[in-house]
């Protein structure tokens, strides 16, 4: 079960869940405004459109356009100049949640962090034994 909730679009109260983030009137128009756009990319001529032409040409919000996308039920495969921002510095990008520089950055600090983490390790379990030299006899 969710918890109650305030829809961020309307105020109305609903139950939120993980699936569920706004109230069913705003799932309803949101269900409008993508059959909206879906109609708009499926002629032929519209494929080649931009963002902005799309929001121009539906009335529908970019934000709500990138949901969908983010969603995949809007495929970008066959619209060449669609994309989405990158979730770290906000470059367009076509595949994953990061463009190929952040990605790299990403992975770079990763290593780093994992050399640094494997030599903080090894010189906590390494052995240190030192042995001394005892002499006996009393010369």
């Amino acid at each position: 079960m969710g918890e109650l909730a305030n829809c961020p679009k309307c105020n109305a109260l609903f139950f939120k869940t993980n699936l569920q983030t706004v109230c069913q009137a705003c799932i309803k128009e949101e269900e409008k405004a993508f059959e909206t756009v879906y109609k708009f990319l499926r002629k032929q001529i519209n494929r080649q459109s931009t963002m902005q032409q799309i929001t121009e040409e539906t009335g529908v919000d970019e934000e709500l356009i990138l949901k969908f996308i983010k969603q995949k039920r809007i495929q970008i495969s066959q619209l060449p100049n669609l994309a989405y921002p990158c979730e770290r510095c906000g470059n367009p990008i076509r595949t994953g949640k990061f463009c190929k520089s952040c990605q790299t950055d990403i992975e770079s600090q990763l290593d780093h962090m994992n050399q640094k983490t494997a030599a903080e390790f090894e010189e906590k379990n390494s052995t240190k034994d030192t042995y001394y030299a005892y002499n006996t006899k009393n010369t």
